[in-house]
């Protein structure tokens, strides 16, 4: 691991309702496998999901244990908008690519609910509309040509002007894009209840060593893992094994509020702002208003740590600005790691030069749709499958860089 990092601190909304238990046992002798998982959180949950189904044998493991990573600081906006608006990806990556990374996001939701719902996982879910407001990096006539071009790719999407804008939801702004199909869930729940399907052991990999026939795994306590395959699901712990792509890791900063279902907007849908700084809104189902936002480019959990006062009083003040009906001051207020990448696409796929060793690198503010188009990639090409869509998210793909990337 290049660097063990203390990804989340604060209090996360997620820890006012209990999860599932999960099980965990100890690695006390060497093992064999069919693939073996590298972390626990909701990207390890959902690929440990798919390959059991697929009648794979799975160990999964974690330094930590089950969802004590990144998962709980998740604020769980379960979207298919990606990070990069898709008129700006199409001049980062072509058109088409950046149509088919739009619908395969679209898909990745879909598939997602309806696994949820097939599984029977009490987790909150429930369809959200979403609402993208215009903003600092995209104005109103931006906004519109942004609904034209999602409309021209086959995703539905309605401009709103300011007036049907506050006489639909009560907000103040030029323009937006209104969005069906997205969900809204706990992010603990959910992991539980998938990790339920699998074993899961709380151990540290140490060493990785591949051969073209299987993958050797060394572990804290000495017990070693063979397995025909090697998924990485550590999250924004980078193992050294994995390439340099073009992402960063930042800070960013989360609040959460007493519940007032009464006082929500209309539809408590997603609002997201095309601001840079951002601000994004979500309600929980009892009725908080979670609001986050505030990145800042720097690595420094201690530095991070100590601007949750600042920084939640900050969010507070935008929240307020923009609901002055809401009691916005925060029962809950945390901050943790967040990864970006330049075009806000994940790397998912096997390594360069290590096609055993496959990694799950969701990163951007579509953490959870991500792992789901991870869990279904990974598990085809393991099946000795190929997903139409793996070259489009793999590490050795084309990166663009000549336009400059919005952090969102």
């Amino acid at each position: 691991m290049l660097r063990k990092l203390d990804l989340s601190t604060g209090r996360p909304v997620w820890s006012a309702y209990r999860a599932p238990a999960v099980p965990t046992g100890s690695l006390t002798r060497d093992v064999k496998t069919d693939v073996l998982i590298v972390g626990l959180g909701i990207s390890g949950a959902m690929m440990a999901e798919a390959l059991t189904a697929d009648a794979h044998a799975v160990i999964c493991i974690d330094r930590r244990g089950p969802q004590k990573g990144s998962t709980a600081a998740t604020t769980a906006l379960v979207q298919f908008e990606i990070d990069q608006p898709l008129s700006t990806l199409s001049g980062m990556i072509g058109k088409s690519q950046a149509r088919q990374a739009w619908r395969r996001s679209r898909l990745a939701v879909s598939n997602l609910a309806a696994r949820i719902a097939e599984l029977g996982i009490n987790c909150g879910m429930s369809r959200t509309q979403s609402l993208y407001l215009a903003g600092t990096v995209l104005g109103p006539s931006e906004l519109r040509d942004e609904a034209e071009a999602r409309q021209m790719a086959g995703i539905g999407a309605t401009y709103l002007t300011s007036a049907p804008l506050a006489e639909a939801f009560g907000i103040d702004r030029g323009g937006a894009i209104l969005s069906h199909g997205n969900i809204a869930l706990d992010p603990r729940k959910l992991t539980a209840g998938l990790l339920l399907k699998a074993l899961e052991t709380p151990v540290e990999a140490t060493a990785i060593e591949g051969s073209a026939d299987e993958v050797v795994v060394a572990t804290t306590g000495g017990p070693t893992i063979t397995a025909r395959h090697v998924v990485l699901a550590t999250g924004y712990e980078l193992i050294d094994i994995v390439p340099a792509a073009a992402h960063r890791v930042i800070s960013t900063w989360a609040i959460a509020t007493c519940p007032q279902p009464r006082k929500l907007w209309p539809g408590a849908a997603f609002i997201w702002e095309a601001s840079d700084p951002y601000l994004y809104v979500r309600a929980t189902a009892d009725g908080r208003v979670i609001c986050g936002g505030e990145d800042e480019e720097f690595l420094d959990e201690t530095r991070r740590d100590k601007l949750i006062a600042d920084k939640s009083a900050c969010i507070a003040a935008k929240l307020d600005l923009m609901f002055p009906h809401l009691d916005v001051r925060p029962e809950f207020a945390w901050t943790g790691s967040f990864g970006t990448t330049t075009t806000g696409l994940p790397y998912i796929g096997a390594l360069p030069r290590h096609p055993r060793i496959h990694a799950v690198m969701g990163y951007g503010g579509n953490g959870i749709t991500f792992s789901r188009i991870a869990a279904e990639i990974v598990s085809a090409s393991i099946d000795g499958l190929e997903d139409t869509d793996a070259s489009m998210f793999a590490f050795n793909r084309r990166v663009h860089t000549h336009k400059q990337s919005l952090i969102t």
